[in-house]
């Protein structure tokens, strides 16, 4: 299994990168918080998962190691294939799915494309013993350490322009991934940029 690579991006697409290692392009699959992270001409470091099929070989990349792990378990769950496991890291970070799994929150779930209400339940009835709880999940992530300074300050954004304290916390779970990829390359997590993704996955609910 190739669990990591690690090189220079020499390209980015609309859902991958191509990471070259030692002087061969790796494309690597990526949900859009990852390729945020991302900068052409500069080093990266990407978990991966490679999907073994009969007439493929695909390589799926992470900004972490949760998500990847995360991204594993969710294809053990029956009618979750990697694309939907990608599509719902997209939406939500490791510890949101972990919350909406432990809570049967089938509204949080059935924001991903793709999942509806029956497979919203058959995940959480799958999974509610296998992705861990989120507690478990916070405290072995960051030891304790205070929530970032960002979802205060972009859940505030949200309810400042009308929008509930429930649609800003699902708001700011969607934009998770997107900021933790800017933490794992060493940037601070812009808040005006934040806010404009939150907005978005507002508008597509």
């Amino acid at each position: 299994m190739i669990a990591s690579v690690a090189g220079q991006v020499a390209a980015i697409g609309a859902d991958s990168a191509v990471v070259e290692v030692g002087g061969v392009g790796m494309l690597v699959h990526c949900a859009p918080g990852t390729l945020a992270g991302l900068r052409v001409g500069e080093p990266a470091r990407l978990s991966t998962s490679l999907v073994v099929r009969e007439e493929s070989l695909t390589l799926y990349g992470f900004a972490s190691d949760d998500e990847r792990t995360v991204f594993e378990l969710l294809q053990t769950a029956s009618g979750v294939g990697p694309r939907l496991a990608l599509a719902m890291l997209a939406v939500h970070a490791p510890n949101a799915l972990r919350v909406a799994v432990a809570s049967a929150d089938i509204k949080a779930l059935t924001m991903v494309p793709g999942i509806g209400q029956k497979g919203a339940q058959r995940i959480v009835l799958e999974l509610k013993d296998k992705l861990g709880t989120p507690a478990a999940a916070v405290d072995a992530a960051i030891n304790g350490a205070a929530a970032p300074v960002w979802r205060d300050q972009v859940h505030a954004g949200l309810v400042g322009l009308g929008y509930s304290s429930r649609d800003a916390d699902e708001a700011v779970a969607a934009v998770s991934a997107e900021a933790e990829a800017e933490v794992a390359a060493g940037r601070t997590p812009q808040v005006a940029a934040l806010l404009k993704s939150a907005l978005r996955a507002l508008s597509v609910r």
